[in-house]
């Protein structure tokens, strides 16, 4: 048997005319973590779903070569009876059914004329999730009602029960934080020792670093290099230079701060849960932005920073809902997501498919979508010619990589369709923009021009929230950072009192204080 399991030859794959690979070379050692990256829309996620079938034989030129066999798979059930199982970024999961149920959907346990047979289906859905570290789950309660960390496993156990030869992760701890992150690194390297190879498609270096035994760099559809632990330099900064073509000395873009009087302000918020009006989200929460700052809110995963902003943002999470809102000195009375808006007040949420884009409709359209009323639009007739110009000079200015405005969202790498996310906000013209994780899922290059975005929000006079699970991205572009905790705010700190240590001891005092307060 070769020690070569993958090898993909000369891969070629257009879109409307233009290339999204160029003549692609891809090895891959059985056995071995084998990490992709580059740039968003360098073509990675492209070159996986020819791998697994998503891209039929036919609609790209090349060879695909599995165990020394040729394969020309036209759709993922091919693929997977040869055991390649892909788990794209977006979970394949539905929601509703069980954990059981999702483990082997699409490959149930039957018996007779397609019956399932439930007893086989809880007995080796037990077996797989202990493998993958859930064995005190209930396989019976939906899936969602699990951490987005622990569909993730779910997702992995399903590969599993597909008998998974060659697994190929698309970004599988995007939307993780830190804690769940490592947990599922420590999972992909149980799966390496039992000798079921890897693909893992990466922003987050640090983690390549850590674990990949070989690093296959692609830059603008092309393949530039594969560097070998043992032999090639796996830091950091060597593989940037292999994503970006040049050194990118500084992270984060120098910015002055041009701190103004107080933007907005927030006292004594409390949010109750929409479903359960008993159970507190956020207590008695108080904060101030001034005019050219940037806040950042700190906090471990379930702290509450989403359903603060996003109740903030006209009520569009939560019951019971207390408080006062002031910008500018005026209080606000914000009953709608509208209310928000025509008071300057913009929120770019950390789920841009669910809550951000249209991903059916194109740049032109999403981009102008949060600015029809007043901007683009006159006694109810859209302005078509102001929105074509505008959405064309926002392209341009956040360096947006599309064929031109009519280009569906939906078709954009991750990192494009949150420069459209932002674009739309900004066409609204707010005073305050509140951000949430606007990097996640995004490469390095990409997360310096959002930096650069937000420095030039604050010097316009802007008041800009940042909340991030990346404590490094808050340190590196924020003013001052709220943390919050369970809920609560747990401390402040100013720009010369940074660091991720004094974040994680506030966090961890709040904590003890509110157990023995219990």
């Amino acid at each position: 048997m070769s020690d070569i399991i993958l090898e993909m030859k000369h891969i070629t794959k257009e879109f409307s005319g233009v290339k999204a690979l160029d003549d692609v070379n891809l090895t891959v050692q059985r056995g071995e973590i084998h990490a992709l990256c580059g740039e968003n829309g360098a073509g990675k996620s492209t070159l996986m779903n020819i791998l697994s079938g998503v891209y039929p034989y036919g609609e790209y030129s090349g060879d695909i070569l599995y165990d020394e066999k040729e394969c020309r798979f036209h759709d993922i059930r091919e693929s997977e009876k040869k055991g390649i199982v892909i788990i794209h970024q977006e979970l394949a999961l539905s929601p509703y059914l069980s954990i059981a149920e999702n483990v082997f959907l699409g490959n149930e346990i039957t018996r007779g004329r397609n019956v399932i047979n439930w007893g086989s289906t809880q007995q080796r859905a037990s077996e797989i999730l202990n493998k993958v570290g859930l064995s005190e789950e209930n396989i019976n309660i939906p899936v969602n009602k699990l951490s987005i960390g622990k569909q993730q496993l779910v997702e992995i156990a399903k590969a599993l029960a597909k008998k998974v030869e060659l697994l190929i992760l698309d970004e599988p701890t995007a939307s993780l934080n830190d804690e769940d992150s490592k947990k599922l690194l420590n999972i992909i390297m149980d799966l390496k020792n039992r000798g079921i190879t890897c693909i893992l498609i990466s922003h987050k270096l640090n983690e390549l670093s850590q674990v990949a035994d070989s690093i296959t760099v692609i830059r603008d559809g092309r393949t530039i290099e594969t560097l070998k632990k043992g032999k090639d330099e796996l830091n950091e900064d060597r593989i940037i230079k292999g994503m970006v073509g040049r050194e990118l000395t500084n992270r984060y873009p120098p910015r002055e701060s041009n701190v103004g009087e107080t933007a907005f302000e927030v006292k004594d918020w409390t949010v109750h849960h929409p479903d359960d009006s008993e159970r507190v989200i956020i207590s008695n929460v108080s904060f101030h932005v001034n005019k050219g700052e940037v806040v950042g809110f700190a906090g471990l995963m379930g702290a509450g920073r989403t359903e603060l902003a996003m109740s903030i943002f006209g009520k569009s999470y939560g019951s019971k809902i207390t408080g006062e809102i002031y910008k500018d000195g005026k209080q606000l009375d914000l009953r709608s997501v509208q209310d928000a808006i025509d008071n300057g007040i913009a929120y770019a949420s950390e789920d841009r498919k669910d809550y951000g884009l249209v991903l059916i409709n194109d740049i032109r359209w999403n981009m102008s979508l949060s600015s029809l009323i007043g901007r683009f639009s006159k006694y109810n007739v859209i302005n078509k010619n102001e929105e074509i110009i505008a959405a064309e000079e926002y392209r341009k200015k956040l360096n947006i990589k599309a064929n031109s405005i009519q280009q569906i969202v939906g078709s954009l790498s991750g990192g494009n369709q949150q420069k459209v996310v932002l674009s739309k906000w900004i066409l609204s013209e707010p005073d305050v923009l509140i951000l949430d994780e606007p990097t996640r899922g995004i490469d390095v290059g990409a997360k310096y021009e959002i930096y650069e975005i937000i420095n030039e929000l604050a010097k316009e006079g802007k008041a800009v929230i940042v909340i991030s699970s990346e404590m490094p991205e808050l340190l590196g572009v924020c003013d001052r950072i709220y943390v919050l905790n369970q809920g609560e705010i747990a401390g402040e700190l100013e720009r010369s009192e940074f660091s991720q240590e004094d974040i994680m001891k506030m966090i961890i005092s709040h904590t003890r204080k509110e157990k023995e307060a219990i």
